[in-house]
């Protein structure tokens, strides 16, 4: 078959992505907590060399109030190489599919002629969503196998659950159906992964729409009723295998993150916190004699705090629980970026002996307490912290936001969250620093909140490598 239309950005393996030139625009989901102005697409220029690097060259809003942009994802990834289903020929990583997660209306962006002007193409509305696939509150996408697999937190027709995912068409971004043809224990959502020469997808758990939407419920928290498993699935046939469970005390089990080798069979996950003493964790997956097993290899402990300068909810611990509410691997699967959303710290972990992690560097940004500010701007203290985190294709660059959820946000950070977006460069032998130059912040995103990071030419969370 002639590929000679072949997008450039569909690689072939991790190295050939490493080598592909560097991103030079990141597209940032924007959002109004008060639901009073237009959520919206933003462009930030990465180019170093750029008159405007560390600025929002680019601003696109949606129409409707109150959608809650969240995670976001490429139409097409570098797993169309794998698969003749994505009908490779002509298909380009042209559009963003981004999802209201609390209006459950998707926004597909179309990010050429000019990438700093991406254009509204069309408007997928929850209606279709839950007629379709019987789903709502649509959080995380990913391009796989016979098209777009959005996991959703949420059941059609106002119930809580269970989640899932929905099959969108990867070129005309219709709703096809439910992807689940036998979802065996499966109730909770939240994050969906996979070993594609495996024939293995992912799944890990949060909590339904209920559990989540009006903050962290501490009942719930401390009964253990937010998700703590994680599931494997038949990737082509849609049928739950096996279910792992990491100690129900293990409460959220988010960010899924498997390995860009395609011949490996392990990944890690990130536990937000344990209700015997406020940690958090990552978890390694693996397959083991025909089964699929987890051990923790990360553990970070809660960090004590005056009780004067925490939140309501955490007072009467008397400690800042590190929050891990993102894990990111770079594309060599040589380094693991955990971000500890509580304490206001990134750490990075040498995780080229996946079973053995060795922490190499920590940079600190915000935090319930310590409030750590930017170079760029010493006397501002920061609130947030890092929280999502994604890293350059040739894992040079790791980018930061700092907005988890609306509700949570202003549960941790009463006093307001900000909106700040940073870049650390990294050492290849460990190591990171903040780049002093980049700091866009604040009214540099109208006043709006910031969520997650997609960079132009694809990702270290967003493609997969199918050959090596």
């Amino acid at each position: 078959m002639d590929h000679s239309d072949l997008d450039p950005t569909f690689y072939r393996s991790a190295a050939e992505a490493a080598a592909a030139p560097p991103e030079r625009l990141a597209y940032v989901a924007a959002f109004d907590r008060a639901a009073q102005q237009p959520d919206a697409l933003s462009v930030v220029d990465v180019d170093p060399g750029s008159a405007t690097y560390g600025r929002v060259v680019g601003w696109t809003e949606v129409p409707h109030l109150g959608n809650e942009l969240h995670h976001f994802g490429w139409n097409v990834c570098s797993s169309a190489l794998k698969h003749e289903g994505h009908r490779i020929d002509g298909l380009a990583r042209r559009y963003l599919i981004v999802p209201g997660l609390r209006s459950s209306h998707l926004y597909v962006f179309d990010t050429q002629p000019d990438p700093c002007r991406p254009t509204l193409s069309k408007i997928v509305n929850s209606s279709e969503l839950a007629a379709k696939a019987g789903y709502s509150r649509p959080h995380t996408l990913h391009c796989g196998p016979d098209g777009v697999f959005m996991t959703c937190l949420g059941g059609a027709d106002g119930s809580d659950g269970p989640g899932g995912i929905a099959l969108l068409d990867h070129g005309t971004f219709d709703v096809l159906r439910q992807w689940e043809t036998d979802r065996g224990p499966q109730y909770l959502a939240y994050d969906a992964w996979w070993h594609l020469n495996q024939n293995t997808l992912i799944s890990s758990e949060w909590g339904t729409p209920s559990m989540i939407e009006d903050g962290l419920q501490p009942e719930l928290l401390l009964a253990n009723k937010y998700g703590h498993a994680i599931h494997f699935w038949d990737l082509t046939a849609g049928r739950h295998q096996q279910r792992v469970d990491l100690g129900e005390q293990n409460q959220m089990a988010l960010e899924l993150r498997p390995s860009h080798d395609p011949d490996a069979t392990w990944g890690f996950v990130g536990v937000v916190i344990s209700t015997e003493d406020l940690s958090a964790s990552v978890w390694r997956w693996h397959h083991d004699d025909g089964v699929w097993a987890v051990d923790k290899v990360i553990t970070i402990p809660a960090e004590p705090a005056d009780p004067d300068l925490l939140p309501p909810a955490l007072k009467p611990f008397g400690a800042v629980p590190p929050l891990v509410t993102d894990i990111d691997l770079s594309v060599d699967d040589a380094y693991l970026y955990v971000s500890c959303w509580g304490t206001g710290e990134l750490k990075q972990f040498d995780v080229r002996d996946p079973a053995s992690p060795k922490q190499t560097a920590s940079v600190r940004l915000g935090g319930i307490v310590g409030r750590a500010a930017h170079p760029a701007a010493p006397n501002q203290p920061l609130a947030g912290g890092p929280q999502m985190v994604e890293i350059s294709r040739n894992s040079q660059r790791v980018y930061l936001t700092n907005s988890l959820y609306s509700t949570w946000d202003d549960q941790f950070y009463p006093d307001g969250v900000g909106a700040w977006m940073a870049v650390l460069h990294t050492d290849p032998d460990g190591g990171m620093t903040i780049d002093e130059s980049f700091f866009p912040h604040d009214e540099d995103f109208r006043g709006l909140r910031v969520h997650q990071v997609r960079l132009q030419g694809g990702d270290a969370s967003s493609d997969s490598y199918c050959y090596r």
